[in-house]
């Protein structure tokens, strides 16, 4: 009799619905049975990571010294506004995170100094190095002569 128990036992185990694994959970019915995956699963639901485009660089004076506190902002060419702003650390260095696939204009602006922008397409690689010369607006004031 214990015999026929063991046996039978694994039978009627086998006709309830198994556990749920730990990496998808299985979608129930009203009647408890599973229900066909219809394109809800959890890697749909949870939002898929971009990966970004880093541009990166470096900003000098007229004297090719390092320049800290440049302000360096990045917008989408053709568009008038900034989306993305930072300040260059103590070693005239910045990077900025975007968005790849677009074409990006970086503009740095410092007090005294003319602005200068850069194109940077995040068409082609994964990140971007600039390497900036910032220039005196008073350069010319004496008509090139010192």
């Amino acid at each position: 009799m214990l015999l026929a128990a063991v046996f039978f036992f694994p039978v009627l185990a086998a006709g309830q619905e198994p556990a749920p694994s730990s990496g998808a959970p299985a979608g129930s019915g009203s009647n408890g049975q599973s229900s066909p995956n219809t394109g809800t699963s959890s890697s749909t639901s949870k939002k898929r990571e971009i990966p970004s485009f880093l541009i990166i660089g470096t900003v000098f004076n007229e004297r090719d010294f390092s320049f800290p506190g440049v302000q360096v902002r990045v917008r989408r060419s053709g568009e008038k506004k900034f989306r993305w702003e930072t300040y260059t650390n103590s070693q005239g260095e910045f990077a900025v995170r975007v968005p790849p696939g677009y074409e990006y204009e970086v503009v740095t602006h410092v007090k005294k100094y003319k602005d200068q922008d850069q194109p940077v397409d995040s068409k082609v690689d994964v990140q971007k190095r600039l390497s900036i010369k910032l220039e005196p607006q008073d350069q010319d004031k004496n008509g090139g002569k010192a």
